[in-house]
């Protein structure tokens, strides 16, 4: 027989030491600051130690809180996952993947159709992610850009890509070299600032951030940076893989033949505690057989 302390008590202590406040813990179980100040003290008082060290401003966790919180978050969040999980129980499995809208696009939807015809049982749902955007738990695994770094997680890497110039076909015909990069408009992403120095200095441009005539415009994405180049603003800096049916379409062309490899790759990533969810093995065995394409 299981001999728990109260589980309001733990929630309550939970919450608070995840947000190091009763006000907010408060509000996220939605229940009054004193009544979560309340079932912390009689879970301390049957536990026999604080949980807490009270100051003027201040809450912060004792040794024995530090050691319990972890514990409790996995397990409340893994009661959270079950529990969502057979609340969508349906024929198969779900599998949630987290990824940036412009592989998911270019890149992955494409595709996806050959992952349905292999496990049709599995319900497939994308969710928004990406570079600019941080991991969520309620998803089964993600796609991202990255150097493989996340704290927490398991990262297993795909594949990378080459970074070559592209942009409307008019402005192509008007650059010969990459000296006349001076006069256009480059398109940058706000979070992959190296992209374009990287790619000058290949180019021969000893010293970019010295070349003062050039102009630029950041974006939250490359979606949105490629968008910006097919509609003439100026000279984007794309990952080959999401270009190449623009330019088979002719909305965008190669000014110049030059590419770069990537810093960065992208990685299939997870909790471990996700590493038995029905449909990720499947997932990940199809992802490694379609990255062999990608260059």
């Amino acid at each position: 027989m299981r001999r728990l302390p109260s589980l309001n008590g733990l929630r309550a202590f939970e919450a608070a030491a995840r947000h190091g406040s009763f006000t907010a813990a408060a509000a996220e179980l939605h229940v009054s600051q004193a009544a979560i100040s309340r079932l912390v003290k009689l879970l301390e008082e049957r536990l026999g130690f604080a949980l807490f060290d009270r100051r003027a401003n201040a809450l912060v966790l004792t040794e024995r809180g530090r050691a319990l919180q972890p514990a409790l978050t996995e397990a409340f969040d893994g009661i959270a996952r079950r529990v969502e999980q057979v609340s969508a129980m349906r024929a198969g499995p779900v599998l949630t993947v987290g990824m940036g809208a412009t592989v998911a696009v270019r890149w992955l939807i494409p595709r996806l159709s050959s992952f349905h015809l292999a496990h049709p049982e599995i319900e497939v749902r994308i969710a928004t992610g990406g570079a600019g955007a941080p991991m969520n738990d309620d998803w089964t695994c993600a796609v991202l850009l990255g150097d493989g770094q996340w704290p927490g997680y398991e990262a297993e890497r795909l594949f990378s890509s080459s970074l070559q110039p592209v942009c409307a076909p008019r402005l192509a015909a008007e650059l010969r070299g990459p000296a006349d990069l001076a006069g256009a408009t480059l398109l940058h992403v706000s979070h992959w600032g190296e992209d374009w120095p990287r790619w000058l200095a290949a180019a021969g441009v000893a010293d970019p951030a010295a070349a003062s005539g050039i102009r630029g415009l950041s974006f939250g994405s490359y979606a949105m940076t490629l968008q910006a180049a097919i509609d003439g603003v100026g000279v984007a800096l794309a990952p080959r893989l999401y270009i190449l049916d623009d330019i088979a379409a002719g909305r965008l062309a190669t000014p110049f033949g030059l590419a770069v490899p990537m810093v960065h790759s992208w990685y299939l990533v997870h909790r471990a505690s996700r590493r038995e969810d029905a449909g990720l093995a499947p997932f990940r065995d199809w992802l490694y057989a379609v990255c062999a394409e990608v260059g």
